[in-house]
Formats: structure tokens, sequence, C-alpha cells
């Protein structure tokens, strides 16, 4: 009875999680509700709040999905998006690689932004205290600091990252273009770790 309850679960997860990827893929973001979200997965409302709390957390865990390849590259992949090649070369390839999630997953990350925007919990809860957002500066401050340890990187990887929510860049990985971001974070990098760790 448990092992079918936990595999009901699990089915549960996935049909909601694809049904918020299609709604997403047909609407704009702030028309992805988690009432829509239901209907289309064919659970009750209540089933979507009980498995990620808040309209917030179904995205957090959509974009989560997205981002667990680019983690995997980033931890045992090969180089240079993987271990094995300089710090420059390695967060040249980072950066691109996150330039190219948002721009695939525009809608997605525009319907995160909202839902933080509007939740209640907005100011207990700021983007810098999500998970993807964590483990990307964590990635992004290490090789700055790697590079350059005469330089604040903690605070230099946040400027980097927080590029991604200003508009015009904003809009350009919406409209599917991250080939600027990522030449602009190329040159940026290449600035300041130097062309030794390429």
């Amino acid at each position: 009875m448990e092992r079918r309850e936990r595999a009901d679960a699990a089915r549960n997860r996935q049909a909601i999680l694809r049904a918020a990827e299609e709604l997403l893929r047909r609407h704009p973001p702030e028309q992805v509700s988690v009432e829509r979200v239901a209907a289309a997965a064919g659970v009750g409302k209540g089933t979507v709040f009980h498995r990620f709390g808040s309209r917030t957390g179904l995205m957090l865990a959509l974009m989560a999905e997205r981002a667990r390849e680019l983690e995997q590259a980033v931890a045992e992949g090969p180089p240079p998006l993987g271990p094995g090649a300089g710090p420059a070369e390695r967060l040249v390839a980072f950066l691109a690689e996150v330039a190219a999630l948002a721009a695939r997953n525009g809608n997605l990350m525009a319907a995160h932004e909202h839902a933080i925007v509007t939740s209640k919990s907005a100011a207990e809860q700021p983007r810098e205290a999500n998970p993807i957002y964590v483990s990307w500066h964590r990635h992004v401050s290490g090789l700055i600091a790697e590079g350059r340890p005469d330089v604040d990187a903690e605070q230099i990887a946040h400027m980097l990252l927080g590029t991604l929510h200003m508009e015009p860049i904003a809009g350009q990985l919406r409209a599917g273009k991250p080939e600027r971001l990522a030449a602009g974070f190329a040159v940026l990098i290449r600035g300041l770790l130097g062309e030794g760790g390429r």
C-alpha cells in the first residue's frame, strides 16, 4: 500500500510539472495559475499545494528540473563546463550555458519571477535564497576566487547573475537569443580573469 502511494505521488508530481510546462508553452506566465495547472494535470488544487506549497514552489520545482542537467555537467561532465579547465574557461562556458538555459525556458523564468513578485512571502524569501541561485552563485564566485583571489568574488558573482533579470537582457532571453549575452559574459570574464584561464 505504501509503495503504491509513493508511486501515485511520484506520478502526480510528474503530471503536475508536465501540465505546468505545457501551459507555459501556450500561455503568458501570469495566466498559468495553480487552478489551471491542477485541471490540466487531472488532480485537485489541494494536491498541487500539498506537493509544492505554492505557485512559487511549483515554478521553482520546474526550474530545478531544468537546472539539474547543468549542475551534473558542472560537477562531472567534460571540460570546459566540467572539471579540468582553467577558471576563466569554465566560467565562460558556464555562463553561456546559463544564458542558453534561460533562453530555452523564457516563459518559465518569467513565471517564476512573477510568482516571486506576487508572493506574500516575497520579502521573506528573496531571489537570492532560491536554491538554484545559491548553487550558481557558489560556482561562479568559486571560479572567480580561484582566478582572482584579490577581488570580492561573491559580489562580482551577484553582479553577473543579476544581469539575467535586467531589461533588456531578460527581453533578449525571452526572445530566445542568448548568444549576445554569452558573448558579453565572455568579454567580461576574460577581462577580469585574463587569458591565462582559457
